[in-house]
């Protein structure tokens, strides 16, 4: 059965064009013109129709917290912000750090309507002490590796992940990317958002920008020395941004990402001490946000991600010290990036689905061109229609978003993964 997306304008790394997108039985893309047939059809008229979104930084709790999410239920979340693969973080229980769990992760992905990528850990269980059996698990596919919640505080035990990952290489056929939370733990330790005027105004003890730039300095050091691929996860300071974009300049391998919420939201949002605005790294100052955006701007930064990180109501419904740090994510994503970024379309679509799924490895299925023989992952987004975000209407089993009750413009409404129409008019189809 084929079906043919109608009336859309398409807009890819090409270009844009008012046509049809034609897809074939077998998920692939046939034909791009005007006047198309099809056994489906799916309208699109006033809407773009692109390359389906990719987050490198999804929580899917799966296994182990599946009170909070599931994958099921993450990937239903992510089809319907217009996403069609995400990288799921290794901080489950048991952590993603051997086979056994990664093939778990991946068979419950095969029945989810967003491709799942699982990472693994660094260090087994995530502890920081001992490197996990890396050679055997870029062996079964895994690229991605991180402790993510935790940094890797011993650098003598990151340089020698570093460097052999670098021997791996060939065995993946590209790089092994090394995804680093970057947190010096001796001087975030105590604290529970942005150090700083706010931190002290409201008696809420603070993790320092340093905390974060210490370890981004530390591991550029450490790239410098054994030319390991790092990609630094969720940059959240002005100094940051700054020692990456020198790190670019110099031409270490070296990409990096940041969320919606450090380019959306400072500290000041803590001053209701509604822990829902409590997330790891904390949200920082206007000074900072102006220079994620900057970096979003000039390609410092590669990629906007969500750390999509579900919790449950009774969890978050703690005190803002006891509350576990994480926002929802995924169904936001892209509205708050048209409303928030300054970007324009084309840079907000390079930032999401393009360059992400390179760092991903999956540019050979997502992050396409729309053209004939591309895989059809796809989505449909009205960028004029507005909604308003509810928590308990998302698809996540968790309600905890950050901007609950705001009207945001930009509604996806259809998202195609692999040939399928997983979402069609706003509701997933399954």
């Amino acid at each position: 059965m084929t079906l043919v997306i109608r009336g859309g304008t398409v807009v890819d790394q090409n270009g844009e064009q008012e046509a049809d997108v034609k897809i074939s039985e077998d998920g692939s893309i046939l034909e791009i013109d005007k006047n198309l047939k099809g056994d489906q059809e799916l309208d699109a008229s006033g809407c773009v129709v692109t390359a389906g979104f990719v987050d490198l930084h999804s929580h899917l709790r799966e296994p182990g917290q599946e009170d909070a999410e599931t994958i099921q239920t993450g990937s239903r979340g992510g089809a319907l912000g217009g996403y069609t693969a995400l990288v799921a973080m290794p901080n489950t229980t048991p952590t993603m750090d051997c086979l056994a769990v990664i093939d778990q992760v991946r068979g419950l992905g095969q029945e989810s309507i967003c491709e799942v990528i699982p990472t693994a850990a660094m260090t087994v269980d995530r502890k920081g002490e001992q490197m996990a059996p890396m050679g055997e698990l870029v062996d079964a596919g895994v690229g991605i590796f991180t402790d993510d919640g935790n940094g890797l505080q011993d650098p003598r035990l990151m340089r020698r992940i570093m460097e052999y990952s670098t021997g791996l290489t060939h065995r993946l056929g590209r790089p092994i990317i090394l995804a680093q939370h970057c947190e010096i733990e001796a001087l975030s330790c105590g604290g529970y958002m942005h150090e700083g005027a706010w931190s002290s105004r409201l008696g809420i003890p603070g993790q320092p920008a340093e905390a974060e730039e210490l370890m981004v300095s530390r591991d550029i050091a450490l790239v410098r020395l054994t030319g390991a691929h790092m990609h630094f996860q969720h940059l959240s300071t002005a100094g940051s941004v700054e020692m990456v974009r020198k790190a670019k300049e110099e031409g270490l391998p070296v990409t990096a990402e940041a969320t919606t919420h450090h380019f959306s939201l400072t500290d000041a949002a803590c001053a209701s001490y509604d822990p829902v605005f409590k997330v790891h790294p904390p949200l920082r100052t206007d000074e900072d946000v102006k220079a994620v955006k900057a970096g979003l701007a000039d390609g410092t930064i590669d990629a906007i991600a969500t750390d999509h990180a579900p919790h449950t109501d009774h969890s978050k419904e703690k005190s803002f010290s006891e509350a576990p740090p994480g926002m929802l994510g995924l169904q936001t994503a892209f509205s708050i990036t048209l409303e928030e970024s300054g970007l324009d379309i084309h840079q907000i679509f390079s930032l999401m689905s393009w360059r992400p799924a390179v760092i991903a490895g999956i540019a050979d299925r997502h992050g396409m061109t729309v053209s004939p023989g591309s895989r059809a992952n796809l989505c449909v987004i009205d960028l004029n229609e507005t909604w308003t975000v509810s928590g308990k209407s998302m698809a996540s089993l968790s309600s905890n978003t950050p901007y609950e009750g705001r009207r945001l413009r930009g509604y996806v409404r259809h998202t195609i993964q692999a040939g399928e129409a997983v979402v069609i008019d706003g509701e997933a189809q399954r």
